[in-house]
């Protein structure tokens, strides 16, 4: 077992960069529903997934407390987007601007959907990094596959429960959101699953170029421990 290393190499930036631009582009694209064979879902489904593979990655090889750190920078650059989208929208603007509607149409974000989308995010993110990190050290690091999949189906369970609950209750019909929820965590599941040949690629390159394969000995899986065990 390899030490973890205290600093954060190019790659693991170049990898956070990758993980940041997918999680970004994912809220700003998710306005736009499409329609897969019949079921109706947000365009964001298609990028959103590639957040998670690439969670697995930071947990597989550099361990739970460097994704931790990921998972919370994450966070507040979501945060820190979705107040100036609707700090801008809010902005008064001149007459001749003739797309305020558009604008506002795309970018426009209630606190609601604001808030559901942040704390599912930090659930799901949080609880696939844990169940990864525990199944890892269960399964001696054998067996990449269960954890990859097994975490995916708890941390986008949580996330897509969590959004879909708290962002629309209320406002479309309970049979439609139980509709929305399943399609839409079906998918998801489905989506990595799919990509495991590729995330057992990368996580391999990773490995060996990193010269790391970190197991979570004695870490405690307390989202608030910041620069603790």
């Amino acid at each position: 077992m390899e030490r973890e290393r205290s600093s954060f190499s190019p790659l693991f930036l170049g990898l956070f960069a990758l993980f940041l631009t997918c999680l970004l582009v994912s809220n700003i694209i998710a306005g736009k529903l499409i329609d897969v064979a019949g079921v109706i879902l947000p365009s964001a489904v298609m990028l959103f997934p590639i957040t998670y593979i690439l969670g697995d990655v930071f947990t597989e090889v550099y361990g739970f407390r460097k994704t931790r750190s990921v998972i919370w920078m994450g966070f507040a650059a979501n945060a820190l987007m979705s107040l100036v989208f609707i700090a801008a929208v809010a902005l008064p603007f001149p007459p001749f601007f003739k797309e305020q509607g558009a604008y506002a149409a795309v970018l426009g974000m209630t606190p609601r959907i604001v808030a559901a989308s942040l704390v599912a995010y930090w659930a799901g993110e949080f609880a696939n990094s844990i169940t990864l990190s525990l199944l890892k050290k269960a399964t001696k690091g054998r067996f990449l596959w269960t954890r990859t999949i097994g975490s995916t189906v708890v941390g986008q369970g949580l996330d897509t429960a969590i959004f879909i609950s708290f962002g629309f209750v209320g406002l479309v019909p309970t049979p439609v959101l139980f509709q929305m929820m399943l399609a839409q965590y079906l998918f998801k599941v489905a989506y990595e699953a799919v990509l495991t040949p590729v995330t057992y690629a990368i996580v391999r390159r990773v490995k060996r170029a990193e010269g790391i394969d970190t197991y979570d000995a004695g870490v405690v899986y307390n989202p608030f421990a910041f620069g603790g065990k």
